[in-house]
């Protein structure tokens, strides 16, 4: 038998820093992941399942629970230096990673993204 908590607010053992339940549900990245400079392998993740090297700079992962549409956020950046890096192609249960370097070209590099929205 499943058992259910239902509370308002959340606030740490001495009753202080109080959040609300709608912040933490709501605020919360729902997926994220941090992926290897050659686009093969996931270091670490959140309700991320796999990923697929498309190319250089080009990722597709792809998300455990599905988000509730494609009108979600996504936020990527590379630690590389002089890289940048989007979010592209949403969808509800995949996502992709694009990353360039200075001059526009594709490039692989060390991928870092989050998503914000609805779960399914």
């Amino acid at each position: 038998m499943a058992s259910e908590l239902r509370v308002n607010t959340l606030k740490d053992a001495a009753g202080a820093n109080s959040v609300a339940l709608s912040t933490v549900a709501n605020g919360s990245a729902k997926a994220w992941a941090n992926c290897s400079a050659d686009g093969t392998s996931i270091t670490d993740s959140f309700n991320i399942t796999s990923l697929a090297d498309d190319g250089t700079g080009l990722q597709t992962l792809t998300i455990a629970s599905d988000m509730a549409n494609t009108n979600y956020a996504g936020l990527a950046t590379s630690i590389n230096s002089f890289c940048t890096c989007i979010v592209d192609s949403h969808a509800t249960g995949t996502y992709r990673a694009v990353t360039r370097n200075q001059s526009g070209t594709l490039t692989d590099a060390i991928t870092q993204s989050a998503l914000m929205g609805d779960l399914a």
